[in-house]
């Protein structure tokens, strides 16, 4: 199941906590793969690797904000004259779309923390004015 799923599902059992710490973890960290594929992809010991990028046919970012940490792999067939040139730029693009999907998460999450803080905030006062208001009845004898 996707963290987005999980998001929801959370969400709807009321595990507010739970969905909000997924949604951080999330929110850290993006990854951001280009490769090309083949229906006969096949790696050096003769496997069908379809699902997967040969070695030397995949572009990778790895932005972590907390870390502050970029990370890129460039395969040999996107550099000079490989077969594959014409997809840096692309790569390129979605690396800056990437950026500010991760931005716009940020964004909302602090949105989110502000509003979870506030309503927690009124429960706890209303708690508290609800029980000056009745205070519980003294044992009896």
């Amino acid at each position: 199941m996707a963290a987005s799923d999980d998001f929801k599902e959370y969400l709807k059992a009321g595990k507010i906590v739970d969905a909000l710490t997924l949604a951080l973890g999330e929110a850290i960290e993006l990854e951001i793969t280009t490769w090309v594929s083949s229906e006969s992809a096949t790696d050096a010991s003769g496997s069908n690797n379809a699902g997967q990028p040969l070695p030397g046919h995949r572009m990778k970012t790895r932005i972590n904000i907390v870390d502050g940490d970029i990370e890129n792999e460039v395969g040999s067939q996107f550099l000079g004259y490989g077969p594959y040139t014409d997809l840096k730029q692309f790569h390129l693009e979605q690396v800056q779309a990437g950026r500010q999907v991760l931005q716009h998460n940020i964004a909302t999450l602090q949105q989110l923390f502000t509003i979870m803080t506030s309503t927690l905030s009124q429960v706890s006062h209303a708690s508290r004015r609800q029980q000056g208001e009745n205070p519980p009845l003294p044992p009896s004898t």
